[in-house]
């Protein structure tokens, strides 16, 4: 459920970016202050480099040939994992960030905390690794209350994963992605079983009907 978040992301990201200057991603003067202090920036640069040389897409091959290799950012975003999407967001001047969090309705820093918490996510399941009854590294910052009030239904620890997973409902919501009924399906699909029950996961009793972020009404 995180990949057509991740296709929007990279989207915004590459278009506020671009407006700055084809390559901003390639020079920290045309980035936020982040991108200029400690060495964050230039390991993320080597990370990124470390991509193109290892992409085998026709884009890539094509700017290669007839540009030196030099990706504009709507691009070169192409290439980049979740982690290396978020750390380029952090980088971005923040007029660009703010661009990006008002199109899902969220402030700047909130969306980059929503970003990083959702990358150990990714990584937990793409590992393989356990969601239930975990207590996750991060917890996102949330909105005022009464912005958003089908968020605020949600009476949930945020660093458990039933907080994430609401995270993603919201995104997926508000970038109207489409598929919002798919993690409420598996949730559903749960078993009961009183030794494991769907509570460790964080979500309420009532989840299901608490929030029109997971019973798809309007």
């Amino acid at each position: 459920m995180l990949a057509p978040i991740e296709l929007a992301l990279r989207a915004h990201l590459g278009h506020e970016l671009g407006r700055v200057d084809p390559c901003a991603h390639l020079d920290p003067m045309m980035l936020g202050p982040a991108a200029r202090g400690g060495d964050g920036y230039a390991t993320w640069l080597e990370s990124y480099e470390r991509e193109i040389a290892r992409s085998r897409e026709d884009f890539v091959a094509h700017h290669e040939a007839k540009y030196g290799g030099r990706l504009p950012v709507w691009a070169a975003v192409e290439v980049l994992d979740w982690g290396g999407l978020t750390r380029l967001y952090g980088f971005a001047p923040r007029a660009a960030q703010d661009a990006v969090a008002d199109a899902c309705g969220l402030r700047a820093p909130q969306l980059r905390s929503w970003m990083k918490a959702l990358n150990i996510v990714r990584n937990i399941c793409a590992h393989h690794g356990r969601l239930f009854n975990r207590v996750h590294a991060l917890t996102p910052k949330l909105p005022s209350p009464g912005i958003h009030p089908d968020l605020d239904a949600v009476a949930t620890d945020w660093s458990r994963t039933f907080g994430q997973l609401t995270l993603i409902q919201f995104l997926l919501d508000r970038f109207d992605l489409g598929r919002t009924t798919l993690l409420p399906a598996v949730m559903r699909s749960y078993p009961a079983v009183r030794a494991v029950p769907i509570t460790h996961t964080g979500a309420p009793a009532d989840w299901g009907t608490v929030s029109a972020l997971w019973t798809g009404a309007p």
